[in-house]
């Protein structure tokens, strides 16, 4: 359980994640990167659930990011199939460790610059140990999880704005779950057409 924002626009596109992680097998916490870039291609892509499914699909995505026919797009496509052939392995060594199936899941935010289209593209990806294929969907205004203390706020690309969102959704996640399981700080990265900044907007 953690945060995942998405603001998106034709010509800027933010993406918000907290740093809480905890160890499904001890309880304890740590800070976590669920929010990794590849620059060259003024790209972005964050997670809220596994962080271990996270690095090794962001390990293969920054790889196919050195090649010389290289697209967004492409990344996109190929990124849902990518993950079912993952996602197996990841099951079974969860499951070798102990750790209940119905904390297997994650959702993948992938997005950045799209030269062909000249706009910012954003694409969701989500996939949990129920059987079920990983749902992909085309992001639009963009996206906010949790969303339910949310409804009725209109989003904001302004950063004080951002940051009391995600203390909003770190109370109700740990209300909720009577247990500490959003938090640390609000990590957040803002991209532009010719820009890519990382901003630590502070402690949730």
């Amino acid at each position: 359980m953690s945060i995942l924002n998405v603001i998106l626009s034709p010509d800027k596109l933010l993406v918000a994640v907290d740093t809480l992680a905890e160890d499904v097998i001890t309880g304890g916490h740590s800070s976590a990167a669920k929010l990794l870039l590849i620059p060259q291609h003024n790209l972005v892509m964050a997670t809220r659930g596994s962080a271990q499914f996270f690095l090794r699909l962001y390990e293969l995505s920054l790889q196919a990011s050195f090649r010389a026919d290289f697209t967004m797009e492409q990344l996109m496509a190929e990124l849902g199939l990518v993950i079912e052939q993952l996602w197996p392995n990841y099951v079974a060594a969860a499951e070798r460790a102990g750790i209940p199936r119905d904390q297997l899941h994650t959702e993948i935010v992938l997005g950045g610059w799209s030269p062909k289209n000249g706009r910012m593209m954003a694409t969701a990806y989500a996939k949990s140990a129920n059987g079920e294929r990983v749902i992909a969907q085309a992001l639009e205004g963009g996206l906010a999880s949790p969303g339910d203390p949310l409804r009725g706020r209109p989003a904001s690309f302004e950063m004080t704005a951002v940051l009391e969102v995600g203390r909003l959704q770190a109370v109700y996640l740990n209300q909720a779950s009577g247990r500490l399981v959003a938090g640390g700080r609000l990590l957040a990265a803002l991209l532009q057409r010719d820009d890519l900044h990382l901003r630590d907007l502070g402690r949730l």
